[in-house]
């Protein structure tokens, strides 16, 4: 089920996130399992122990993190406040006004960034977030889920080094 070191915290983030029915993904497809992220990000204590369990996961020399806009951001800033390091957001696209930028926030060119993500089934919207990273110059020396849920495997596919909290089957 899980490839966490830490058992105790994998099961208290199913316990309070996991819920049984019908639902549709992310991904367009079917699963009797849903896991709610906003019921483990938004529990401060819970949030402050994952932030701690994914920034042990960062490998060295990482010089900065980003994760793609949506619930992930509370995860950037819990790792983010623990680890001291800059932070940077991935929007979907470049946004129409303002700065009109899609990276918003730190993620100069050289930059070793560690990519959060809470959640992952396809690994599509993090992949593109990695991609867009590259294109401002910034390497993606890991990409950090909490769940995975099989989206580990397309990330790895397409060369990104991939570390997970916790391993779960899409319908398990």
């Amino acid at each position: 089920m899980s490839e966490s070191t830490d058992s105790g915290l994998v099961g208290r983030m199913i316990a309070v996130s996991q819920l049984r029915g019908d639902f549709v993904l992310s991904s367009g497809r079917r699963s009797s399992v849903y896991f709610d992220k906003f019921r483990f990000l938004s529990d401060p204590i819970l949030l402050d122990e994952i932030a701690s369990a994914v920034q042990a996961l960062l490998p060295d020399g990482v010089t900065h993190l980003a994760a793609p806009e949506g619930a992930a951001t509370l995860l950037l800033a819990a790792v983010g406040i623990r680890s001291g390091l800059p932070m940077a957001v991935v929007r979907k696209r470049a946004k129409g006004y303002g700065t009109r930028e899609q990276v918003e926030g730190y993620a100069p060119e050289g930059a070793r960034i560690g990519l959060l993500e809470d959640v992952s089934t396809t690994g599509h919207q993090v992949a593109k977030a990695a991609k867009a990273l590259e294109a401002r110059g910034a390497e993606v020396a890991c990409i950090v889920l909490v769940l995975d849920r099989g989206g580990a495997e397309t990330l790895r596919n397409e060369g990104y080094e991939t570390r997970a909290v916790a391993v779960l089957r899409p319908d398990a």
